[in-house]
């Protein structure tokens, strides 16, 4: 399929000009657009190629039209193959915690410790992978950050006390936060601004890609627990966190086949010649590159003192609220989805069948659903509703869980109800347009970075709620609900408060305006 021009623009392009025009306060002549071969107009209804001169151009032709060919679509599988791992690294050791604990000795603060320990790693990680992909481009660290995951599998599954399940977990967890950034500036970049499969909806993609990786892992749970005898189901949990090493060098094996470079990053740092390489070769899209006339300056590489910018006067708020979306939304999330089957085994007194039967059927159903659900509704009615409505249908489901308390007879299907709809607001709302705030309020220059350090942040929470919740389970029974609850509420309070909604806006355009 090749690049064509339209005699009446699409409505994509509509969109993308009022959404510049917006961004940058000007008028949509303002903004030059890339011109026919030699600037004539097409010839006996034969297209021209569209020539690139700058990295402007590579973005709003990017922006228009996205990717139009099979390899771009195998580059955005991978990204969420890539966030099917870590979903599935992350959600494969909760059922076997119960077994970890009693197989090491692990106290309250121990147990909390090794679920914790990939969140310390995904701090590392995220920190330095949002910095390296914007530094040194988003296919060097998409190639390496399986690795981790492979070795750290492996390492899991054959774990000979508590300390060396804390370090290959945290391994795991590096990898984690490799991958995360760089997979959301694939799933962008990759991507048109408006129109089906745009930029939010693919960036939205990581959230039912993330509950079907915890439903499989859940499934596999079954299988494994219906098929070994009742003596070895203490090792339940090695074969399953083992088994992770599996797809993720088949994840490793297929990207070396598919994967280039992302257009736009080439294109910032100077090298569009490469960049309208790429979008012929894997775009499919008519493009030809003409130096321009006047020497084009090189955009400076990413430093360090580039996570200041996140807290400029432009891009102060935006960063704030993406703060405040995935904090309140990770604390919640964490205490009801990691910790989903303590809660129905030892809040719900529930056996382990029913456990791994509710938490598969709550993650792969309801987290799925809520995942796509989500996905199809963000570009008619935005980011920032979808995120307050989520944040208010969870503050709902937590109030109701702590009210019923212990559940008896029908209460217990009315709670798991409860624990359903929490995980189906979460993968629709919150859960899914964090990475929305974190990815798309930052242009290409500052994207790593500013996925980066939102998750750094995330998972800095995250180790004090995987650590604290199975304390204040143990204490407070179900009237630790009451706790979480407050979390969903801030973040809807939040929401509420700072008026960003990045759907549809273009901020590479309003940065070279900008600039």
């Amino acid at each position: 399929m090749t690049f064509r021009r339209a005699a009446h623009p699409p409505p994509e392009q509509n969109a993308l000009v009022n959404a510049q025009h917006r961004a940058t306060g000007s008028s949509p002549s303002a903004s030059p657009s890339p011109t026919s071969q030699h600037g004539q107009p097409e010839q006996h209804g034969q297209p021209a190629p569209l020539i690139i001169r700058t990295a402007g151009d590579v973005n709003r032709v990017l922006g228009l039209y996205g990717s139009q060919g099979t390899k771009t679509k195998a580059i955005i599988l991978l990204a969420l193959g890539g966030i099917f791992m870590d979903a599935y690294d992350f959600s494969s050791i909760a059922f076997g915690i119960t077994a970890i604990k009693a197989e090491f000795g692990l106290n309250g603060f121990m147990t909390g410790f090794v679920n914790a320990a990939i969140m310390i790693g995904a701090v590392a990680g995220a920190v330095f992978g949002g910095y390296l992909v914007d530094r040194f481009g988003r296919y060097k660290l998409f190639m390496a950050d399986m690795v981790f995951f492979v070795v750290a599998a492996v390492g899991c599954a054959l774990a000979w006390d508590a300390w060396s399940l804390i370090g290959f977990r945290f391994i795991m967890g590096i990898g984690v936060g490799l991958d995360l950034p760089v997979a959301m500036a694939f799933l962008a970049e990759f991507s048109k601004l408006a129109g089906r499969g745009n930029r939010s909806q693919r960036v939205n993609a990581w959230s039912p890609a993330w509950y079907i990786a915890t439903g499989t892992g859940y499934l596999i749970v079954l299988i494994v627990f219906l098929l070994l005898p009742m003596e070895q189901h203490a090792i339940l949990w090695r074969i399953v966190v083992g088994f992770g090493a599996v797809p993720a060098l088949i994840v490793l094996l297929v990207r070396r086949r598919y994967m280039a470079e992302s257009p736009q990053w080439l294109a910032d740092n100077g090298d569009v010649s490469s960049a309208v390489d790429i979008m012929r070769s894997h775009h499919a899209l008519d493009v030809v590159y003409e130096a321009p006339e006047a020497q084009q300056g090189r955009a400076g590489r990413a430093r360090w003192a580039n996570f200041a910018e996140l807290f400029s006067p432009r891009y102060r708020k935006r960063t704030i609220l993406a703060l405040c979306v995935s904090v309140f939304s990770t604390f919640g999330y964490n205490a009801v989805a990691y910790g989903t089957p303590l809660i129905i085994t030892t809040l719900f007194h529930q056996g382990p069948l029913v456990t791994i039967m509710a938490s598969l059927i709550i993650n792969l159903c309801f987290g799925a659903l809520g995942g796509l659900l989500g996905m199809s509704i963000v570009n008619r009615f935005g980011t920032r509703a979808v995120t307050g409505t989520g944040f208010a249908i969870q503050a709902a489901a937590l109030i109701v869980l702590a009210a019923v308390g212990i559940p008896a007879g029908g209460l217990v299907v009315v709670s798991i109800a409860m624990l359903a709809a929490f995980i189906f607001a979460q993968a629709g709302g919150p859960g899914a347009n964090l990475m929305n705030y974190a990815t798309l309020s930052y242009p290409s220059r500052l994207r790593g970075i500013g996925v980066g350090f939102n998750q750094a942040v995330l998972r800095t929470f995250s180790i004090v709620s995987l650590i604290a919740f199975p304390m204040l389970a143990a204490s407070l029974s179900t009237g630790v609900f009451w706790i979480v609850a407050c979390a969903p509420l801030a973040g809807a309070i939040a929401v509420a408060l700072i008026r960003w909604d990045p759907t549809g806006v273009d901020v590479d355009a309003e940065d070279r305006a900008a600039a």
